[in-house]
């Protein structure tokens, strides 16, 4: 029993020595990797100028995604029959400036059956709906009322955060130039990657003002038109004023043709009247 015993004992001691090396030597491959790790990153601060673009690619992005509110473009479209279309249109035109907004596009149709305006409103989008309901009001019918509303806001984190990433990379670049860059090979490669990268900032940074722009200004379409009560007209009044006309063209048409003949043959006429006169003063003689 106690040979038994033993045995257990002595099996157990293996096994506790056996599983402390293995922590030990797995503690001991960490150390070793780390150290590896930091070897490199100490290799990589004294990169020569073939290396700077992998360096670059190192740079660690934090993008603030965070929009304090959701990015929304409102449009809408308002198509009214009215009762006078050109003062409804100045009117609009009153009470758009009460809300900092303006007229754009605007196009006027007369014809034999009615008039017509069409023009733009951009008005700021906190009184968007305040004023789509004021020009309402003047309708006499309203025969078209649409709102559209367009999310963007996950267009302008996507453009924020590449925004940010080319900014912190252009960061690094002009570092690179300031303190890494020596030869004139390095300088040039370095100032054409920094051109490369501003014109892609500038890119993102026009996406992110015309965003803003749609956003802050809403837009509304507005069509108003003005019945105009149909006129029958006698086919005897047409026949009559149609006849007249086309017998002064016709005069005037044939009286332009006497005209060109007689210019056109001057020379002939003057011959007859010389030979007229010639004719003459010998008969007297």
């Amino acid at each position: 029993m106690k040979v038994y015993l033993k045995g257990i004992q002595f099996r157990t001691l293996i096994v506790v020595i056996l599983f402390f090396g293995f922590v030990s030597c797995h503690q001991g491959a960490e150390y070793k990797e780390n150290i590896s790790v930091s070897e490199v990153n100490d290799i990589a601060n004294n990169l020569p100028s073939k290396e700077i673009e992998v360096e670059l690619k190192n740079v660690k992005i934090h993008p603030n995604n965070k929009i304090d509110q959701l990015k929304m473009i409102k449009s809408g479209t308002l198509k009214l029959k009215v009762k006078n279309v050109n003062k409804t249109t100045a009117c609009i035109k009153r009470v758009t400036e009460n809300f900092n907004a303006y007229i754009a596009n605007l196009k006027y149709v007369n014809n034999s059956y009615q008039k017509e305006n069409r023009f733009k409103i951009k008005v700021p989008k906190e009184y968007f709906d305040v004023l789509l309901d004021s020009i309402s009001n003047y309708a006499e019918v309203v025969d078209q009322e649409t709102i559209n509303t367009q999310d963007v806001t996950e267009q302008f984190v996507d453009v924020s955060s590449r925004l940010e990433t080319k900014l912190q990379v252009k960061e690094r670049y002009e570092s690179v130039l300031r303190k890494k860059a020596k030869t004139v090979e390095e300088i040039i490669y370095t100032e054409e990657k920094l051109g490369s990268i501003q014109e892609e900032i500038e890119a993102a940074q026009g996406r992110l003002k015309y965003l803003s722009n749609r956003v802050a200004f809403s837009s509304i379409d507005i069509i108003l038109y003005e019945e105009i009560p149909y006129k029958e007209i006698k086919i005897e009044e047409v026949a009559f004023w149609t006849k007249t006309k086309e017998g002064l063209l016709f005069g005037w048409t044939l009286l332009e043709d006497v005209l060109l003949v007689l210019v056109n043959s001057w020379s002939i006429l003057l011959l007859i009247a010389v030979g007229i006169l010639f004719y003459r003063k010998r008969k007297r003689a």
